[in-house]
């Protein structure tokens, strides 16, 4: 079964790694040299980064996941728990309630005081919209009470497309940029990512407040299959289908007239779902046939505290863009570590 272990974003990785490399040697140590990494990046589980890559950029600190708590009945669980999933699929099924909190300030305080003691300068700390979650004000609130500079980035979307603004924060962080370039090119890829999903129930987004009770409502009676997107940092209605295989099928259309939209090439997809994974191979398959110019899509369960929201049988899909934060710099060699010191601001490109 694909699912977040497994191997995603190659291209990402094999960019880490031309990055690690030392002008003139041929060397690619373990780490990127210290003074080349002054930013680390922080984000929240919500951004459902695939589990290769963030084992891969957690070892020396430059990334820090902070899980977003989810409470099933009586019990907290945290994003990593081993049988999170299957509690919350069960609760789901037999009406035991489901929430999601933000993660304490306390947390987010504790991971950027482990940057400062690992000896990064600054911080930039991404999260989940803060029209779906309060936890970009909880960072707030920890940047306000430490001694190392915090860019707090509200990312106004959600999953990888969040997840895709952290993996380009932490590309320029390791080039070696500074705080503001590494938020300013995390903005550049977040606004260009789009979020579509369908839903079979809106009735969990409605529980969670993240739709009115109006729309929960009139989908029941009338038996309509939404395909919803995320707008502005909000969930909003895109399409009414009456069927769930006409939904799906709207679906990939949706994404892939998006898709083609993109400069040849740059196109990236991810595919989110929980308890179907069956259905996110073969829309990821289709998607494929359709797409023939886009690498294959990541596949993976939406994080808990997503998945406690969007409920069982979701299917989301995420259309991105490759992102590059070096352009020029990277094809002379002048990445940081090398003998032209600090590179100028490249193009996005791959």
């Amino acid at each position: 079964m694909l699912d977040r272990d497994r191997p995603g974003w190659p291209w990402l990785r094999e960019r880490l790694i031309r990055l690690r490399q030392i002008p003139g040697s041929g060397a690619v140590p373990e780490r990127v040299p210290a003074a080349a990494v002054r930013t680390a990046v922080v984000t929240d589980s919500a951004a459902a980064l695939p589990a290769d890559w963030v084992r891969a950029c957690t070892a020396d600190g430059r990334l820090t996941v902070v899980p977003m708590p989810v409470m099933v009945g009586a019990e907290i669980y945290g994003e990593g728990d081993d049988d999170i999933a299957e509690a919350i699929a069960l609760a789901l099924a037999s009406a035991v309630p489901v929430k999601t909190s933000r993660p304490s300030p306390g947390q987010l305080e504790q991971a950027y005081l482990a940057a400062l003691n690992r000896g990064f300068e600054s911080v930039v700390s991404v999260h989940i919209s803060g029209e779906l979650s309060g936890t970009a004000d909880s960072a707030r609130l920890a940047a306000a009470r430490i001694g190392i500079p915090v860019e707090v980035l509200d990312s106004r979307t959600v999953g990888m497309a969040q997840g895709m603004g952290v993996q380009s924060a932490v590309i320029a962080a390791a080039d070696g940029r500074d705080a503001a370039d590494v938020r300013a090119f995390a903005e550049e890829r977040l606004a260009r990512t789009k979020v579509y999903f369908y839903v079979p129930s809106l009735e969990q987004l409605r529980r969670g407040g993240r739709i009115g009770a109006t729309a929960s409502l009139w989908g029941a009676m009338f038996s309509i299959k939404p395909i919803l997107a995320v707008e502005e940092g909000r969930i909003v209605p895109l399409e009414r289908v009456r069927s769930a295989a006409k939904a799906v099928a709207r679906l990939e259309e949706i994404v892939a007239a998006d898709a083609s939209t993109r400069s040849p090439g740059q196109a990236r997809l991810a595919v989110h779902h929980f308890g179907n994974p069956a259905e996110a191979e073969q829309l990821a398959s289709r998607l494929a046939v359709l797409l023939p110019g886009c690498p294959p899509a990541q596949i993976s369960a939406l994080p808990a505290v997503l998945a406690a929201h969007a409920g069982l049988g979701v299917l989301a899909v995420i259309v991105g863009e490759s992102s590059t934060p070096l352009g020029d710099a990277l094809a002379s060699g002048r990445h940081a570590g090398g003998a032209g010191g600090t590179p100028e601001r490249g193009s996005a490109g791959d």
